[in-house]
């Protein structure tokens, strides 16, 4: 019943006389007015501003008032001369409307100011790095210093003062929906009842939400960069995180971000508490194997700093998808200034480099080569078959091609890296890519031929044989199934993996075949001797 009155609340005022020319006449106390009055949740700033607005004159309209002025200040003495009804709400009501602000400059300085003033407490106005204004004292800043949301505006409006006022407003934004959690929270929370509230807030009453894949894929910067995921109410893993760690900036809350392979997501730990909150699927709690693959070495943690440059990277992706490798080659140059010594992140830079011919790439390369692995055992696949000859630089284009949903992307995929191994066989990245389009394609067979050349190149692979045992399995082909899987097994206790995907593949085997894992004991150790 309150949802229905309180859309009523909205729709009357988004559509009403009173919103769209802002004359107020004089409201008469009502049954109507004092029910939606009632059905108000005492705990939203946006609800009661909104009610506000559409009732100024009524008494109920006033008690709203006094109640979101309440919530908004926490009851603190010192802002009690703040006028919150020449403050223009409009940013209020384009959260309660999900569309970005036209012009920035319809924000009044006084409406800015006094949201400024009203978040004066919040913790990231501790930080040093709140009072940043230029890319020097930014790069020279400790992580730890870093006000992440005045860093990312600044950043991606690369610095322009001229944008001051829009990159207030978008801060402003963050700090009325920190103030609107805080006014749900108690007085002296925990950690964990912020991280529920945060929770609630960002993906249920809010609604951000990962966009379809069709959008994201070619787009990726515009569900990165924070201010459009704030105006989209859309973002990608590292869109959300981003905002997630920004408001838990502005709470005191102390968080980690990890990024698995391909992925980043948000972490709490204390002692031996850890929550993970998994910003693509509404803030829940997964298990941290389940970020785990079976070559991943660890789960790297990324610091402030690091979270500014991986925008840059997504940025760089999408012009790279493009062909535009000299704006690539600048966003990967802009990542790096906030991120040192990523392997992937140095990979990824000198390839472009090699894309506009700059032999700058190879050294890069030469350099990477002879690195310990850090995080993915798979991590220098390419690299090494570029240095050692097995495809060239189109190889490298054919691997990184760009693939949506369509059979069609897939398909030229597949034609581009079959050209590239017709004159280089041995492409061992390449031959383990286009398997991967042919089960996409659902060629397995195709895809069987391809990985028993990678596993002739390569019998201690540990993802071909990987590959080959499912297919097998599919195929019933148990014994099979069970030699590729020993393999495996035993090439990543090297390593001291044997990741939850592995245990679980492992336990459906036996379900599947118990008798052939004993008798593929004595092949896997000939094998392993290779």
């Amino acid at each position: 019943m309150r949802l229905i009155l309180l859309g009523v609340i909205i729709t009357s005022y988004l559509f009403s006389p009173v919103f769209c020319a802002e004359k107020h006449s004089k409201v008469k106390h009502s049954p109507s007015i004092e029910a939606l009055y009632t059905s108000l949740d005492p705990k939203s700033i946006m609800e009661n501003l909104t009610f506000y607005k559409l009732y100024p004159n009524s008494p109920f309209g006033k008690k709203a008032y006094k109640r979101a002025f309440r919530l908004l200040t926490q009851g603190k003495k010192s802002l009690v001369n703040i006028d919150l009804p020449k403050i223009d709400i409009s940013i209020l009501v384009n959260m309660v409307q999900k569309k970005p602000l036209e012009d920035i400059e319809e924000i009044s300085e006084k409406t800015l100011t006094s949201i400024e003033e009203i978040a004066k407490d919040l913790g990231n106005r501790r930080l040093v790095g709140h009072d940043f204004w230029t890319k020097e004292e930014l790069l020279a800043s400790h992580p730890d210093d870093i006000d992440l949301s005045r860093a990312l505006f600044l950043s991606e409006f690369d610095y322009d003062l001229s944008k001051k006022k829009k990159i207030r407003y978008y801060e402003a934004s963050i700090d009325l929906m920190a103030l609107q959690i805080l006014a749900r929270l108690p007085q002296r929370p925990t950690d964990e009842q912020k991280i529920r509230k945060i929770n609630d807030f960002i993906f249920h009453q809010m609604q951000f939400r990962f966009p379809p894949h069709s959008l994201y894929a070619k787009n990726i910067d515009t569900y990165t960069f924070l201010p459009s995921v704030i105006d989209n109410r859309k973002g990608v893993c590292l869109g959300v995180s981003l905002l997630y760690q920004c408001i838990a900036q502005r709470l005191n809350l102390k968080l980690q971000s990890i990024t698995p392979p391909g992925h980043i997501y948000v972490r709490y730990k204390k002692g031996e508490k850890i929550i993970n909150i998994e910003t693509t699927a509404r803030g829940i709690d997964p298990p941290t194997e389940q970020y785990l693959g079976i070559e991943t070495l660890g789960l790297q943690e990324r610091n402030r700093k690091e979270l500014i440059g991986l925008a840059f990277m997504n940025q760089a992706s999408v012009f790279w998808h493009k062909d535009d490798y000299k704006k690539a080659v600048s966003l990967y140059e802009k990542a790096l200034d906030f991120i040192e010594d990523d392997h992937l992140l140095q990979e990824l830079y000198a390839y472009n480099l090699l894309f506009i011919g700059d032999e700058k790439g190879k050294e890069i390369l030469k350099s990477l080569k002879d690195k310990p692995i850090r995080y993915l055992l798979s991590e220098k696949k390419l690299l090494t078959d570029f240095l050692d000859g097995k495809t060239d630089i189109e190889g490298i284009k054919a691997i990184f091609m760009h693939v949506d949903e369509t059979r069609e992307s897939i398909a030229q995929k597949k034609e581009a890296l079959e050209k590239v191994l017709e004159k280089y066989p041995d492409f061992q990245a390449g031959l383990l890519q286009l398997a991967s389009t042919h089960l996409q394609l659902l060629e397995e067979k195709k895809a069987l031929k391809r990985l028993k050349k990678c596993f002739y190149l390569s019998p201690k692979e540990p993802i071909i044989n990987y590959y080959l045992s499912i297919i097998f399995v599919e195929r019933t082909d148990f014994k099979k199934a069970w030699d590729h899987f020993l393999l495996l097994e035993s090439s990543l206790k090297n390593y001291n993996l044997f990741s939850k995907p592995l245990k679980n593949y492992r336990r459906m085997l036996m379900q599947k075949s118990p008798l052939f894992s004993l008798g593929s004991e004595k092949k896997n150790r000939e094998i392993a001797e290779i």
